[in-house]
């Protein structure tokens, strides 16, 4: 058995690599290259020239929780197993977002612009006690973030694809009540994976339907929102404001209008960057070689034809 181990590994991490894997041949390569032929396994992206190489392949890892940049067309049309690290940024994330909305609801950017110039600028700013979120994408981050708001005495909203228990969450609205989600929330944060069905989701009629006082917030994937009715709508006044840590286009271009609008909030889809997401990452990746090595049940199996 042969397990092809892209991407950058400190030696302690090969080593827990190799124990996971046992008596398999595990090589680490910065791309599957040319030992595809023979390889089981890959951990990392495998370019679509090399699928049809790839005769052995039963199983491919993606070290990153979402796997839109690793779910190719000739993946999703064979029979390999694709799994990935979801879950393991499920707590910075939620952190990040509540950030967002502190800063938002705040208008955290205005003090600092007072700290810069040595000003003494007290105002009248929010507090989240009260106001409603709304969350779409109710895997692991969704549901970790419903707990915070909940903690910060926020109302909270969810819309999910599945039925399936929601703690945290005051009410679960189904597909067809996501306009009163946008018409009710105080904030709309999206959680959710970048999928065929997610792709756009968020146009021109979804931000109209917002509140002008609500904030949007992204901080799962860019390309869930149409970045030009997001623009229109903070130009326009349709919603009061927006934090991004993910990004349609990224690195977000120097050019991008968003770097400089007065209402929006950018970082650089940072938010789960965290020594603690890499090693929850790898603990899964290694639990899941054992699993493959000893012909078990693989954890975090992907829906290939859902995307996530």
């Amino acid at each position: 058995m042969r397990i092809i181990i892209t991407g950058d590994h400190d030696e302690l991490a090969r080593r827990r690599i190799r124990r996971a894997a046992g008596a398999a041949h595990v090589e680490f390569a910065a791309d599957p290259g040319d030992g595809i032929e023979l390889a089981d396994a890959v951990v990392g992206k495998v370019p679509e020239p090399l699928l049809a190489k790839a005769g052995r392949l039963r199983w491919v890892h993606s070290p990153a929780a979402g796997v839109d940049g690793i779910l190719s067309e000739g993946l999703l049309a064979s029979d390999v197993t694709l799994t990935s690290a979801t879950g393991n940024g499920a707590i910075p994330l939620a952190e990040h977002a509540m950030l967002l909305l502190l800063m938002l609801d705040r208008d955290v950017p205005r003090w600092l612009r007072a700290q810069s110039e040595r000003r003494w600028e007290r105002y009248t700013h929010g507090e989240l006690a009260g106001k409603t979120i709304g969350l779409y994408g109710l895997g692991h981050a969704g549901l970790d973030l419903a707990a915070k708001a909940k903690a910060f005495h926020m109302r909270v909203l969810g819309v999910r694809r599945k039925d399936a228990p929601a703690p945290g969450v005051d009410e679960l609205l189904g597909q067809d009540e996501f306009p009163r989600l946008l018409a009710e929330s105080d904030y709309v944060v999206v959680t959710a994976p970048l999928t065929p069905v997610t792709a756009g989701r968020f146009g021109r009629a979804e931000f109209a339907a917002m509140k002008p006082t609500a904030c949007f917030v992204c901080v799962s994937r860019g390309g869930i929102a149409d970045d030009d009715a997001l623009l229109d709508a903070l130009r326009r006044g349709e919603i009061a404001g927006a934090g991004l840590d993910a990004h349609g286009v990224e690195p977000l271009p120097p050019a991008s209008p968003f770097w400089s609008l007065p209402n929006v909030i950018v970082t650089p889809h940072n938010g789960a960057t965290t020594r603690e997401t890499a090693g929850r990452g790898l603990d899964i990746l290694l639990d899941n070689l054992g699993r493959f090595v000893r012909g078990e049940p693989l954890r975090n199996v992907v829906d290939k034809a859902a995307g996530y």
